[in-house]
């Protein structure tokens, strides 16, 4: 019987919110299909940073645009144009394996601002999706990031699943400041 996630209690469905992508197989593993050469997002999960509460969490909205920061804003490329915007970080985060043991295999964070008085925020969508396949393909971009935001996201990913920071690359430890 199927279950819908209303009738789960409160609980099970926050649990579910808060879990990071498992690794899953490839589909296209040789089979010569449909979907063969198609970017799969299975290993990414998003991770907001939200350095005005102090708080990192999951949300899987962010991968179509409908994150709970990002819903009812209307997104613009000029910065100017929303002054008052609260900052907030998009961490596209790979989990994948390296030398045999799963780990934390990219993180690119990509940069957000929301100013809810006025349902306006910014981005850059071509930011986002060059964070999203630089995480995919392993590498770590969060130079750019404020001290801040790196050290929530660190500690953040390290509490989360110390076994994935434990077998993690040390250059993402360094930039973040978390080891």
């Amino acid at each position: 019987m199927k279950e819908f996630d209303q009738f789960k209690n409160k609980e099970d469905r926050d649990k579910k919110k808060n879990q990071f992508t498992i690794i899953k197989d490839d589909s296209t593993d040789g089979h010569g299909g449909y979907g063969v050469g198609s970017i799969s997002l299975e290993n990414m999960t998003p991770v907001i940073v939200d350095p005005n509460e102090g708080e990192a969490f999951v949300d899987m909205g962010a991968l179509h645009a409908r994150s709970k920061v990002e819903k009812r804003i209307k997104f613009l490329s000029d910065k100017a144009e929303v002054p008052n915007g609260k900052l907030y970080w998009i961490g596209w985060v790979t989990v994948d394996y390296r030398e045999g043991n799963p780990c934390y295999y990219g993180v690119a964070c990509s940069e957000l601002r929301v100013d809810r008085s006025i349902k306006r925020g910014y981005k850059r969508m071509p930011e986002h999706v060059n964070h999203m396949d630089k995480s995919m393909k392993g590498r770590f971009v969060v130079d750019h990031m404020d001290d801040v935001s790196k050290k929530i996201l660190g500690e953040y990913l390290r509490d989360f699943k110390p076994e994935l920071w434990e077998n993690t690359a040390q250059e993402l430890k360094d930039s973040l400041g978390v080891h």
